[in-house]
């Protein structure tokens, strides 16, 4: 029995430990030392994957100055551009001022998958979603928008209330809009954006692109949950990122490389 039970413990510790080196790491290099990270691609797949290979140079991205789409590193050389003394710094901007990034942008992944929408839109929490998702891209990309959509969106802005959109059901948009994907409610938040993550930065909803920071207020921002991508979190090196805190703006990140898949 006493033997059964030591395999069966030694096992589970090897089962572990092979969870654990799932998680890629990842050497950051800056001017006032190094930062390693753990990334979570069970919470943020995309967002790792993306990470990972724009730092690895595998990825295409465009350049902001030639227009030309480069395959070659494409942290290094970047600086923490925007720090908030008590909150962040924030990098990956390849402007140096917070408008750039790598020529496209992908989804949010804050929020575990819910039940599919279908039928009458059950709250203001699902008509915002759904606003985001569905409506904001149509306009964005639709010179000439629907008018009973155009008239929807201004009862909301008026009210500040996603209300008038619970007037339809979710089948009604998604026909008006061309919109062909499955909808779903949002689940539970995938991870809190807490002292020493490293988050997504964005310009809204589903903008991410290259953009990170890492969060050094030590009671963590929540304001910002369900709103910035978390995908892992600091290794050893807050003291760095304390210091890149304290000297401000124009820190150099040197490079950024996966040590550790």
């Amino acid at each position: 029995m006493k033997s059964t039970l030591m395999l069966c413990l030694t096992a589970l510790l090897a089962f572990s430990a092979a969870n654990a080196q799932e998680k890629p790491v990842v050497l950051m290099k800056t001017e006032l030392g190094d930062i390693t990270l753990e990334l979570w691609p069970d919470i943020a797949p995309k967002t790792v994957g993306n990470f990972d290979s724009l730092a690895m140079g595998t990825k295409e991205w465009k350049d902001p100055d030639s227009g030309e789409w480069k395959k070659e590193p494409y942290y290094d050389g970047l600086t923490f551009h925007r720090v908030i003394d008590d909150f962040m710094i924030q990098g990956g901007c390849p402007k140096g001022d917070g408008t750039g990034g790598p020529g496209y942008t992908f989804e949010d992944e804050c929020y575990e998958q819910g039940e599919e929408l279908t039928g009458q839109i059950p709250d203001e929490e699902a008509a915002l979603m759904i606003f985001q998702d569905v409506l904001i891209p149509y306009f964005q990309s639709n010179a000439a928008p629907d008018s009973a959509l155009i008239s929807i969106v201004e009862q909301c802005q008026e009210q500040q209330s996603g209300r008038p959109m619970m007037v339809h059901p979710v089948e009604w948009y998604k026909e008006k809009t061309g919109y062909t994907e499955p909808l779903h409610s949002r689940g539970k938040l995938k991870a809190k954006v807490a002292y020493g993550t490293i988050c997504m930065a964005n310009a809204g909803p589903n903008t991410n692109g290259s953009q990170f920071f890492i969060v050094t207020k030590k009671a963590g921002a929540d304001w910002l949950d369900g709103k910035h991508t978390v995908f892992g979190k600091v290794l050893t090196g807050m003291d760095v990122v304390h210091k890149i805190e304290k000297k401000g703006n124009g820190v150099k990140i040197e490079s950024v490389r996966v040590v550790q898949q």
